[in-house]
């Protein structure tokens, strides 16, 4: 966790009073240009757009990474109750309102995005640290690619008794065949992930459920696998990218109802680029 970041935490009731106060009305309340894209940006580099994500170093939680020190403050201001629930529902309104609130007093998305990672108003790209300046950089680029659809802000949807769970690549329920090694870095599922650039490798699951996926890192090593289900071909991926994000939903599949299912992963062995990497498989059941 970045110094500024834990420094933010510190002042955030204080600064976020400032900006309201500062503003009028009418002004706070502009969604500006770019909202939609800007937050799922943040969500895809923050979380990789999981809800539930927390950072066990830091405790800071799910898609936005919200600090659990700033969210007392940031419910009482933009939902009217401190003691809210992070329901994702609520993680998207407070995140968007605090954007909305960053821009109106920051005036452009690369500085909004430095302050999400480090606490600072400075506009000045020249004087964010080479960090702070990579993390812009990956934030506004990713602007240019993700959706620019708004989340569902209505009524959450009716309770449902469904649960995931997360089979990280260290699970023995996993059967892993041919050559693969393990990754380590500080996004990681865990902390690690299992790759391989053997063509034909696989890794297999079978479980009960609803609904699987398929997380793990894309960039410009990472190379092309099949999708088996139910020992049927359903898709062909490719996991390249202009540039390494280390956790996104590459695959997902679901059905009307729970019930017994096999998901195998086959490397191919893209030429130049042959890696493919599992960081976790997740089932709702």
């Amino acid at each position: 966790m970045p110094a500024g970041r834990r420094r933010a935490a510190l002042v955030t009731i204080i600064a976020t009073a400032l900006i309201v106060a500062v503003l009028p009305a009418a002004v706070a309340a502009r969604e500006p240009e770019g909202l939609n894209r800007f937050a799922n940006a943040i969500g895809e580099v923050e979380s990789g757009g999981r809800y539930d994500a927390r950072n066990a170093t830091s405790g800071a939680y799910g898609k936005y990474q919200i600090l659990p020190s700033n969210w007392p403050a940031w419910a009482k201001l933009y939902l009217g109750d401190a003691r809210a629930k992070p329901t994702p529902r609520n993680q998207e309104r407070v995140a968007r309102a605090k954007f909305i609130a960053l821009y109106n007093w920051l005036d452009s998305w690369p500085a909004v995005a430095h302050w999400w990672l480090t606490g600072s108003g400075e506009r000045n790209p020249s004087k964010w640290s080479p960090f702070s300046t990579k993390y812009v950089k990956k934030v506004i680029k990713l602007m240019a690619t993700v959706s620019d659809k708004a989340p569902n802000l209505g009524d959450p949807p009716a309770a449902t008794t469904t649960t995931t769970v997360a089979y990280q690549d260290t699970n023995s329920a996993i059967a892993w065949r041919g050559i693969w090694s393990k990754a380590s870095y500080r996004s990681y599922a865990g902390g690690t992930v299992r790759y391989s650039t053997t063509a034909g490798a696989s890794a297999s699951l079978a479980f009960s459920g609803r609904a699987v996926s398929w997380n793990g890192p894309v960039g410009p090593t990472r190379g092309r696998a099949r999708i088996y289900v139910d020992g049927r071909l359903v898709r062909t991926v490719d996991l390249g990218a202009s540039g390494f994000t280390a956790r996104r939903t590459i695959f997902s599949t679901s059905w009307s109802t729970s019930g017994a299912h096999t998901i195998r992963i086959e490397v191919l062995g893209t030429a130049g680029r042959p890696m493919v990497a599992i960081d976790e498989l997740r089932v709702t059941r």
